[in-house]
């Protein structure tokens, strides 16, 4: 399918929330009619209203969700690789949580410990996450 919304996940190395902003300074997103920007939400597997609340977070929103993984020893490139849908639904997730406040300051006070399992909406994709074989672990 052709469009803007697939010129977003062609490119590689960026995370799917910069290209997604990226994309949205370059185009008027308030100038489409609720029928067209449904349809990019749709190509983007996201309903209208994130796509409007991710237009308003901007492309630092999921920054801290790359540091909860370096914490969990998660290879942000591999999951990125193996699971890109999974990884552009942690960094929507991410994006639109009310809990940055709290979140940010258990990474800083005390990164390992477990209180943030209780208040991340990512939590337990992370846990499924962390119940795979990851090359860069070398665990399994």
């Amino acid at each position: 399918m052709a469009g803007p919304a697939n010129d977003i996940g062609r490119r590689s190395g960026e995370t799917f929330l910069q290209r997604c902003c990226d994309w949205i300074e370059r185009s008027d997103l308030n100038g489409l009619d609720r029928g067209e920007t449904e349809r990019i939400a749709s190509d983007l597997r996201m309903t209208a209203s994130d796509l409007d609340a991710l237009a308003k977070q901007g492309p630092g929103s999921a920054a801290l969700l790359e540091r909860r993984l370096a914490v969990l020893d998660f290879d942000r490139e591999e999951i990125l690789q193996a699971e890109p849908g999974v990884f552009r639904d942690l960094q929507r997730v991410c994006s639109l949580c009310q809990s940055k406040k709290q979140c940010s300051q258990d990474l800083a006070k005390a990164p390992c410990a477990g209180a943030w399992k209780s208040y991340c909406p990512n939590a337990t994709t992370l846990a499924a996450l962390d119940a795979m074989p990851w090359a860069s672990r070398r665990e399994w």
